[in-house]
């Protein structure tokens, strides 16, 4: 399907032709930002940078029923069938974190929760103009405009943005769209490239990731452990907020007869992670906790999954309390290689 273009003026038609309840977008809540449903209150503001708790939230929710159960039966209540969701707004490197999670929820056994979200969702990503300083993503294959886990690449044009329908979900929604959208000119696309490459231009902060994956275990018994982890705090955040991580515990809750299993976000950098029942921890201290998040990113998702499980996005430096920097301890890996 040809490019399309949206003018700005028509984001609501664009809206309320594909109807506001299947889609969520960029929304500041509670001092911080992430994606939610539209309201009748509720407007779009596509000037947000990356949101603080990424798009993995929509997927695979931080606390998620599994199933309902009575106390001496043996049915259990799932859940129903995911909802259909139209998300707009998406950063290229959230888009592409999606794609590394795909790798493990797809994996032995596959996980109905998340694939069935993930088959009910159209991903209409945003280019960046403006990364923010930490961003690192052209380091990691990414980019300001990777269409890598996009249905639909916008470019924001200034009086408008443009659409480059990539699979068939987003020449999907460009044909319901109808004539809120209007074919593109080959000067939107040529205008859309200088925004891109511009964009590219302004990411300063980089890493050379070659050689990671094969030799940052050889690093075992490495100062750099003990050095990086001093200030941490354990808070979790770093892995919290990450796009890609995906750690969880499952948990019972029984009131009277009946009771739900259900799943909920946990971290490697809390000290109960890994704390047996025998009372000992093979990760007792946040050196050890330190050296298993770095090596779990960038050498054991590898081996396994043939991808580093970072997509450079800066969350994890900018939101931290404590102003841990994975450049920075990459950067002494790649010193002590």
């Amino acid at each position: 399907m040809d490019n399309m273009k949206l003018a700005k003026e028509k984001v609501g038609d664009f809206l309320a032709k594909l109807g506001k309840e299947r889609f969520r977008v960029p929304q500041e809540t509670g001092g911080s930002s992430r994606f939610a449903p539209l309201n009748g209150e509720s407007s779009v503001d596509f000037t947000l940078s990356n949101t603080t708790v990424p798009l993995k939230s929509l997927f695979y929710p931080q606390t998620e029923t599994l199933y309902r159960y009575e106390v001496g039966e043996t049915a259990m209540k799932a859940p129903g069938e995911a909802d259909e969701m139209i998300i707009m707004g998406v950063r290229p490197c959230d888009a592409k974190a999606l794609t590394i999670v795909d790798r493990l929820f797809s994996w032995d056994p596959k996980d109905p929760y998340y694939l069935g979200r993930r088959e009910k969702a159209t991903i209409i990503g945003l280019a960046c103009q403006e990364p923010r300083v930490n961003c690192f993503c052209t380091s990691l294959g990414g980019g300001p405009a990777s269409t890598e886990g996009l249905d639909i690449l916008m470019t924001d044009l200034g009086e408008s943005f443009l659409f480059q329908p990539l699979t068939e979900k987003g020449e999907k929604i460009c044909q319901e769209a109808g004539d809120v959208l209007v074919k593109s000119e080959d000067s939107d696309v040529q205008a859309a490239e200088k925004v891109h490459k511009d964009a590219a231009s302004k990411i300063v902060r980089k890493i050379d990731s070659e050689g990671i994956p094969e030799k940052l275990p050889q690093l075992w018994d490495s100062q750099i452990w003990k050095k990086t982890s001093e200030p941490c705090l354990g808070c979790g955040a770093c892995t919290f907020l990450c796009p890609t991580c995906h750690c969880f515990d499952i948990q019972d809750e029984i009131e009277g007869l009946e009771g739900r299993r259900y799943r909920v976000w946990d971290s490697c950098m809390f000290k109960e992670y890994t704390l047996h029942t025998s009372g000992h921890n093979p990760r007792p201290t946040r050196r050890e906790r330190t050296r298993n998040r770095i090596n779990h990113k960038y050498s054991y998702f590898v081996d396994k999954f043939g991808v580093i499980a970072c997509v450079g996005c800066g969350r994890c430096i900018n939101l931290c309390p404590v102003n841990v920097d994975i450049l920075n301890i990459l950067s002494q890996v790649k010193e002590a290689l």
